[in-house]
């Protein structure tokens, strides 16, 4: 049996991710397809229960859903469950289990694409999503000194600061600040890692051409990582590149959280290179 997968999201339009399945599954000698499953808030709940079908390895999750699809789960693993977060649902013997693999995705391409070691290091995220969950905790876990969450919406930011502070160790403080005050203009000047864990800038969205933030409020030290991936560059690290600072797009940790999803799904491990390379074809087709 043809063995089925697909990304939950909306909107959708922009995603390479089918393309970076194809390639994976296929290097992987694995019978699947991978699909586009935009869907609309009103059927999500019907979209993950019919996951639970035989023919299903599971599902990606994306924006704006990595949140909302945790009750809808029958139990979640570690990085899941301390995130608060879900970008893989594995439909393991009946049951649907929400794991994260946006964690190791970012720790690797910061570490790899990014040459960056967060440790010490005084890091903003712009965002209050369930993609700043993930990138906090890896934060947190490489030995931040300081994580500041930035968003528009209290509540979300609220949210995100005291499930980062019940994990933190000696030495991180994690603090925080409304999009466009005075904390939030000290820090982003002060910060040796900005990064975007908004949609803003995002091909084919509302957004597309714009960035989160000006550039010019970065230091020409900090290292800049977009998690948007398309277009390559986007209009975020584009800006920051051209003020002298390091900057990268999110393409490597899509690749990378991927490749922890094949896994998941297959047992198999995923041929990174082969996915990269399909990614960045993808990209310029």
């Amino acid at each position: 049996m043809t063995m089925r997968a697909g990304l939950i999201g909306h909107p959708l339009g922009h995603s390479i991710s089918p393309a970076i399945f194809a390639a994976a599954f296929a290097a992987a000698g694995v019978d699947a397809t991978y699909e586009a499953w935009d869907t609309e808030p009103d059927v999500l709940a019907a979209r993950v229960e019919a996951l639970r079908g035989d023919g299903f390895l599971g599902a990606s999750v994306t924006i704006p859903f990595k949140e909302a699809v945790v009750p809808m789960l029958d139990t979640t693993e570690a990085a899941a469950k301390t995130s608060g977060a879900v970008n893989t649902i594995a439909h393991q013997d009946g049951k649907l289990v929400g794991h994260n693999t946006d964690v190791a995705g970012f720790a690797r391409s910061l570490k790899d694409d990014a040459g960056f070691d967060a440790s010490g290091k005084r890091c903003v995220l712009l965002g209050a999503g369930g993609a700043a969950r993930a990138v906090g905790l890896a934060l947190v876990e490489a030995g931040a000194s300081v994580i500041y969450v930035v968003g528009r919406q209290p509540r979300r930011v609220e949210g995100v600061v005291l499930s980062l502070k019940a994990l933190t160790r000696p030495g991180t403080t994690i603090s925080w600040a409304y999009w466009g005050d005075g904390s939030f203009l000290r820090a982003l000047a002060e910060a040796d890692l900005v990064v975007n864990c908004t949609p803003v800038g995002t091909a084919g969205s509302s957004t597309a051409g714009q960035s989160p933030i000006d550039a010019k409020l970065i230091g020409e030290n900090s290292t800049v990582f977009d998690l948007v991936y398309n277009p390559s560059p986007t209009p975020l690290v584009a800006a920051a590149q051209a003020r002298g600072a390091k900057a990268v797009g999110g393409l490597g940790m899509l690749v990378y959280q991927a490749a922890e999803q094949l896994k998941l799904w297959t047992g198999k491990d995923a041929d990174v290179a082969v996915m990269l390379k399909a990614a960045n074809e993808a990209l310029a087709g």
